[in-house]
């Protein structure tokens, strides 16, 4: 397979002309860190379908049946659209799961789909970051009235997860599209292939900045791509340098943050969805669930992120699973990270405070590396983390590393996240493509140049792409 091949060759030859393989000497030292796990794959046993009913359940207790929207966090009426594909995940993941009926699933998504095409968009041009879940409004953080922007990243996470229900349930494409081409793209992905957010603050003007930063950046540029775009510069995982933590180089994003106020976060998160949703691909890749990795430095980097976890567990003890995640109070959001701003095993809050008391084993980071790589620390992250749940409210956001306890609040993202990987344990890659599509209204749209004016459609990128096959 052109992974194994790949860390092989970085074995046996020094310089072996793999950009993405600057691994240094005392690593190439010690082979027994290039044996590869292999995913989990079968059916669920009777816990792990258990555990998929408690995901579920955070899903039942925050549907808002006025928008078909679901809460971002427990009893809180506001979502984003990360959080917003995490539900669309859980939900496919429950049907397909059995653990709800198509009908259930039907009325679902008909509601959600429903208020996407009729969302009142960001300036006429995007979502809005986020949205009241009782009546679709655009809100901000605090969830009052207003426009805040747009993320380029959460809303290529939503073209991921609206895409995948297209190949899934095709009697949705229709509708899905629809409103996907109310959109105007001309200001969230450039002619070079880069994304770009919008910021809006009080009395400026509206900023569009350049949005993601390593992992994160080329997980979420993929979802563009799906839908035709041109992101070369956005999947480049240049600029990027490795740290050498506990034996293992760890890649991160060389982007100042002093100087582009953007921090580059070393997180679980992104790597577990590339490989859960998309198998560690490139999109243009139509084979299903293989061992052959075909974004090769996605899955190599997806590794190292694997690895210095469990090296660290190994040489300090300390059970490690980090991402981002929430708190049950302020400042309610850290990136609980391997490597940013020059520190390793940083723990940080949006704005750069140092908050170690917040380290915490993450139910989706456990869950990821589980699934994804079998192995006896797997399993050892796999027993810390199953029993996290209240029953009758999902799983808990995660445990804290210093032995304080649980982070006492629930969320969309955790929980739809850990179905997604029960159902990945289940059929492998999530992203299936049908054999003979029939032509979308999206791909319809693309064919002509006339309609949808101004709104800068990915119509020569697809043409392009026509071309070549």
């Amino acid at each position: 397979m052109r992974y194994l091949s790949t860390l092989c060759i970085a074995l046996a030859v020094a310089g072996c002309g793999n950009k993405y393989n600057q691994f240094s000497e005392d690593i190439v030292e010690r082979k027994s860190h290039w044996s590869i796990p292999q995913p989990r794959h079968g059916e669920l046993t009777e816990k792990e379908m258990d555990m998929a009913r408690i995901a579920w359940k955070y899903f039942e207790n925050n549907y808002q049946e006025s928008t078909g929207l679901v809460n971002a966090v427990n009893n809180y009426p506001s979502v984003t659209w990360w959080d917003a594909a995490s539900y669309l995940a859980g939900a496919v993941s429950a049907h397909q799961l059995g653990i709800i009926e198509k009908e259930e699933l039907d009325k679902r998504l008909i509601a959600f789909i429903g208020t996407l095409n009729r969302l009142d968009l960001f300036r006429g041009e995007l979502p809005n970051k986020a949205y009241n879940t009782q009546n679709a409004a655009k809100v901000d953080y605090a969830n009052q009235p207003g426009e805040i922007g747009y993320s380029a990243l959460d809303l290529g996470r939503l073209l991921v997860w609206l895409y995948i229900i297209k190949q899934r349930y095709p009697e949705f494409a229709p509708s899905i599209d629809s409103a996907i081409l109310r959109w105007n793209f001309c200001n969230v992905v450039d002619e070079n292939g880069t994304m770009f957010g919008a910021l809006l603050e009080k009395d400026k003007p509206v900023q569009y900045l350049q949005e993601g930063r390593l992992g994160y950046e080329e997980y979420a540029a993929k979802g563009f791509q799906l839908w035709g775009f041109d992101t070369s510069q956005a999947s480049d995982p240049e600029p990027y340098a490795t740290i050498n933590l506990f034996g293992y180089d760890v890649p991160y994003d060389t982007r100042d943050p002093r100087k582009l106020k953007a921090h580059s976060y070393v997180v679980t998160e992104s790597y577990v969805l590339d490989g859960v949703e998309l198998g560690w691909d490139l999109t243009e890749d139509k084979t299903g669930h293989d061992a052959n990795y075909s974004n090769e430095w996605m899955a190599e980097f997806a590794l190292q992120i694997y690895r210095v976890q469990e090296e660290r567990y190994k040489q300090t003890g300390i059970i490690t699973a980090r991402t981002e995640h929430q708190l049950a109070g302020a400042p309610y959001f850290v990136y609980d990270t391997i490597y940013t701003d020059g520190f390793a095993w940083n723990t940080i809050s949006e704005v750069g405070e140092y908050l170690p008391q917040y380290s915490a084993v993450a139910i989706k980071g456990a869950m990821g590396m589980w699934v994804l790589w079998d192995t006896e620390y797997t399993d050892l992250l796999f027993d810390h983390v199953s029993h996290i749940y209240d029953r009758d409210k999902g799983f808990y956001e995660g445990i804290y590393e210093n032995g304080t306890g649980l982070i006492n609040t629930f969320t969309s993202n955790n929980n739809g996240i850990t179905l997604e990987i029960l159902l990945y344990k289940q059929q492998g890659k999530l992203l299936r493509y049908k054999d003979k599509p029939a032509p979308s209204l999206w791909e319809k749209a693309l064919e002509t140049p006339f309609g949808y004016e101004g709104q800068c459609l990915p119509r020569e990128n697809y043409k392009k792409k026509q071309n070549k096959t």
